[in-house]
């Protein structure tokens, strides 16, 4: 059976050694969150905070810390909702095998949401300014709601099943948000409750808004799964949970989770925005002030003894790195299935998430002819940069499957190792310009703004790559060598375009000293030797500070009919830049206090 509520789950977690207890008060200004980084970096338990600073409730985090602990929270309905995943991407394996699926239909039937009213009195009310306002960076803008649940209905097709469950940042104060009755609302691009609201401003009417906060956890991974369309969050959060989402209508007319610990109910009304951020985000850096649509709070309710959950986001690896994972473990044949020919995509989370995608396809198009090319794959990349998320993607590093069966995606130093033992770049690069990127994502031109750029591999090897440089090797600049065929190169601070064209020029000029054959790669940024220190830090530093179109250069490049390339190695300048958001860095002071309760007799010994 699946838990009824968030804190059956914690008592299961404790008794099986899976959380523990921080008994001391904890300050939820940057502590709580310098508190679940340190457990999180070393895959340490689940957290419950008993004594939060400035609120009567308790706390709760890094519940999805680990794979192993998530897996155990769904041990019971993940083999089935894995198969519900994959009959509705795939109905006919339920024909060629029919006994395999025999319990599917019934998991369908029984995870539909179900009204029931009786719930109704084990709710109370509060205030905005009495939940835990947790605020997790020093530059922060205000507390953060960081494991919402944002429900909203169609106002054309109302009603639980053709709502949107979405987790969409929710900021509590600050800014000029007027205590305990506005909070805003933040969400990207390409977003379901975009819809939803675009539908209400069309007709001039507000849009009603519902926030759940804890729960059973079905019900946090539900509203960020990507699933295919068509299957309900709410009917997934059922079959994941093995309880169906239980719900009612408050007397305004609000639809809330029968079994949230905290439910917010307010109004999005037209074109009506105010501020939000700055933001810690999960690229590594703030996300800015922007406006963003202004929730006007109606009630706050919630359940006796209720739980408050939170998650931390930064520079991966953090909790949503293991909610990835467990993504990936529940639907990660469902995509691939939606677009004919993808073998294998991957959001790379080192990178940031949606600055870097691998995929893998199938190259079929001319089996006849001895010299492949890519040309299938290039097909699907369209595809993938037109479908939901994925089209967030800024760059997108494709390879086809023909070349090495075994190849995965998820090995990030051998795709990349693949992509440039093969990559031809006088003609496998290519760009969209003046396009839509993440809206986290400051390395374009503008929020939501910049551009992309395709890298497709197919066919046999071009080139062996470097694996260490020669004595010979000229180059004034300090530079490393830091996986095979990438070479980082540290040039000064990023002043201008102007004067960056300059650098880039200069440095071309010097690497013509060289053999560079084995080279394809050259990445330009502040620190050679930190970027070029480990793998995560080579993507994250390259693809999060860098725009294709303003950064990618090349030796000997060229334009013809409109295509770019270079005969010798590609340059991507992945230095700061004026106009990029500035990069997270933790309070020592705050460290300090956290380093405490690490000593014997603390609620962290042995642990951090």
């Amino acid at each position: 059976m699946g838990y009824k509520s968030l804190a059956e789950c914690v008592a299961d977690l404790e008794k099986h050694g899976h959380l523990i207890r921080i008994k001391e008060e904890v300050d939820p200004y940057l502590e709580m969150a310098d508190i679940h980084l340190r457990v999180y970096e070393k895959q340490g338990p689940a957290l419950l905070f008993e004594k939060v600073k400035g609120s009567p409730f308790k706390a709760v985090s890094n519940l999805f810390g680990t794979l192993e602990r998530s897996k155990f929270m769904f041990r019971d309905s993940l083999p089935k909702v894995q198969q519900l995943v994959e009959l509705r991407s795939d109905p006919m394996k339920a024909i060629k095998n029919p006994f395999k699926y025999l319990g599917t239909g019934l998991t369908a039937l029984s995870a539909l949401p179900l009204k029931q009213s009786l719930f109704k009195q084990t709710f109370q009310k509060t205030t905005i300014s009495a939940l835990p306002q947790i605020v997790n960076w020093p530059m922060d803008g205000g507390p953060f709601i960081t494991m919402p649940q944002v429900f909203t209905e169609d106002i054309d097709k109302p009603g639980v099943m053709n709502g949107n469950l979405g987790m969409y940042r929710i900021q509590l104060a600050g800014n000029d948000y007027i205590q305990d009755k506005e909070i805003g609302l933040h969400y990207q691009i390409h977003r379901g409750i975009g819809v939803h609201q675009t539908k209400a401003n069309a007709k001039g009417q507000p849009l009603k808004v519902s926030i759940f906060v804890g729960g059973p956890p079905s019900h946090p991974l539900a509203a960020v799964m990507p699933l295919p369309e068509g299957l309900s969050e709410m009917t997934f959060a059922g079959a994941l949970g093995n309880r169906r989402f239980r719900y009612f209508r408050d007397e305004e007319g609000f639809v809330i989770s029968a079994d949230a610990d905290f439910v917010i109910t307010g109004t999005v009304y037209p074109h009506e925005n105010k501020p939000e951020g700055p933001f810690g985000d999960h690229l590594g850096y703030y996300s800015l002030v922007h406006p963003f649509p202004l929730m006007k709070v109606h009630n706050v309710y919630h359940k006796k003894d209720a739980l408050w959950s939170f998650t931390v986001v930064g520079r991966p690896p953090q909790e949503d790195t293991s909610f990835g994972a467990l993504i990936h473990e529940i639907s990660g044949s469902a995509i691939p299935q939606e677009i004919h020919g993808l073998k294998e995509v991957n959001a790379v989370d080192a990178a940031g998430v949606h600055p870097l995608l691998f995929a893998i396809g199938s190259e079929r198009y001319t089996p006849y002819l001895k010299e492949r090319k890519p040309q299938e794959i290039l097909t699907i990349s369209n595809h993938i940069l037109g479908k939901n998320q994925l089209s967030l993607a800024k760059y997108l590093l494709i390879a086809a499957s023909e070349d090495n069966e075994a190849l995965t995606t998820h090995h990030i130093d051998e795709f990349l190792q693949h992509m440039l033992e093969r990559v031809d770049l006088t003609r496998d690069v290519h760009f969209h310009t003046n396009t839509t990127i993440d809206t986290l994502d400051y390395s374009g031109d503008g929020l939501n703004s910049g551009s992309k750029v395709v890298f497709a591999a197919a066919g046999e090897k071009k080139r062996e790559l470097l694996n260490s440089l020669p004595a010979d090797f000229k180059l004034a600049e300090n530079h490393c060598l830091a996986v095979p065929g990438v070479l980082t190169v540290q040039l000064p601070a990023y002043t201008n375009q102007q004067q960056a064209k300059k650098d880039i020029a200069s440095l071309k000029e010097s690497l013509k000293a060289n053999e560079l054959s084995q080279l394809p790669l050259i990445v330009v940024c502040d620190d050679a030797s930190f970027t070029a220190e480990n793998i995560n830090n080579l993507v994250w530093v390259t693809f999060t500070r860098s725009n294709p179109a303003a950064d990618i250069d090349g030796v000997d490049d060229f334009t013809e009919n409109k295509h770019w390339g270079c005969r010798g190695p590609l340059i991507i300048d992945a230095r700061k830049k004026p106009h990029h958001a500035p990069e997270l860095i933790k309070d020592n002071t705050v460290a300090e206090r956290v380093d405490r309760m690490g000593e014997r007799g603390g609620s962290l010994y042995g642990i951090i």
